[in-house]
């Protein structure tokens, strides 16, 4: 479970193919990141939940299999590329985010990228199947952060484009920095919201 707060970066050091599989190596951006990480806790990567299998010093590897490849963008990532990185919650920490529980639902695209004067705007486009998820001012995690969506710009039978406000702290110490127009985002929908949608549907 976490919060979609990123506590930190990570840079792809090696991907290495394992069958339908990948097992990447990633370089913790500080030195003291990983040293209460132990093989088999669980890390946020880009905000989808993974197992890590083995740490050294700074880096930590894990494996993506071909469920998890097909629904994030894990398999868009190449050697370089940063992913945000998100340590398990504790129980005896505040929740200053909302409750995430690193299992994306759907990837969205980034359609639009509006710098203010002291902040951007993100807008982001994701299938019309999702769009009972995302409410005014509602919750969402986009790449493993906790968001607020700033307006729900389009809705047509195909896809929903929703607008997030970006204040600089979130901007600096995250991969926003590096996204460009195009480039593929994990979602993951308020989960209480789910559960209502699903009681409701019945």
């Amino acid at each position: 479970m976490f919060t979609g707060i990123v506590t930190g970066m990570g840079k792809i050091f090696k991907i290495t193919p394992k069958g339908d599989s990948l097992c990447f190596t990633v370089q913790a951006d500080s030195k003291t990141y990983l040293k209460d990480r132990r093989k088999g806790d669980s890390m946020a990567i880009n905000g989808a939940c993974m197992t890590i299998e083995a740490v050294r010093k700074n880096n930590f590897e894990f494996t993506t299999v071909n469920e998890s490849l097909s629904k994030t963008n894990l398999g868009e990532l190449s050697k370089g590329s940063y992913v945000n990185l998100e340590k398990p919650m504790v129980l005896s920490a505040g929740l200053d985010g909302h409750i995430v529980q690193g299992h994306v639902d759907t990837t969205g695209i980034v359609k639009d990228i509006k710098k203010l004067e002291d902040s951007w705007e993100f807008f982001f486009e994701f299938s019309s199947a999702f769009k009972k998820n995302v409410i005014y001012v509602g919750s969402v995690s986009i790449n493993g952060i906790s968001l607020t969506i700033a307006a729900i710009t389009k809705e047509t039978k195909k896809s929903v484009i929703i607008k997030t406000a970006i204040i600089p702290h979130t901007y600096n110490v995250t991969n926003f920095k590096f996204l460009n127009i195009g480039d593929k985002v994990n979602l993951e929908f308020d989960m209480l919201g789910k559960y209502v949608m699903r009681i409701l549907g019945k």
